[in-house]
């Protein structure tokens, strides 16, 4: 078993002064990991991984339950694109800019979506897979990171 280390840092000089903070959160007893590049081409929507209760439940399917960190980032220097976090019965979507990441630090009760603007906080969803699609009409690279324990 090994430990994940993730360090979020923000740096920014404003009139001299240096503003920002520096995060670490460590995850112990990782055992499994999952890598993976995929280009996501333009005006399609690319399943970059799917999520199931056990691994063999679905072909190629991740642990939902073991999932203790996610990272995708667009590799783009240039275009965004839309991400959708699927769960079991809703999903969301977001907008990343290019080189930018999007995190989830657990797969299991991870995310809820709503049709309001009033939070519940309530009925959490397992992560079933993510998705991606260029906001262009250039194909981007999706990297995407998986930590299970």
């Amino acid at each position: 078993m090994a430990d994940l280390t993730v360090t979020i840092n923000e740096a920014v000089v404003i009139n001299g002064s240096l503003r920002g903070s520096s995060n670490t959160i460590v995850t112990s007893g990782v055992v499994d990991t999952f890598e993976r590049t995929v280009t996501c081409a333009a005006s399609q929507t690319t399943t970059i991984a799917t999520f199931a209760t056990t691994p063999h439940a679905s072909a190629g399917a991740l642990d939902v339950e073991n999932t203790a960190y996610v990272r995708l980032t667009n590799l783009s220097t240039t275009d965004a694109v839309y991400l959708a976090v699927v769960g079991t019965a809703t999903n969301y979507t977001v907008k990343i800019r290019p080189g930018g990441s999007h995190m989830l630090f657990n797969g299991e009760e991870v995310m809820v979506a709503e049709a309001d603007t009033s939070p519940g906080f309530a009925s959490f969803e397992d992560l079933a897979n993510v998705q991606a699609r260029p906001a262009s009409s250039t194909a981007v690279q999706m990297e995407m990171f998986v930590a299970l324990v």
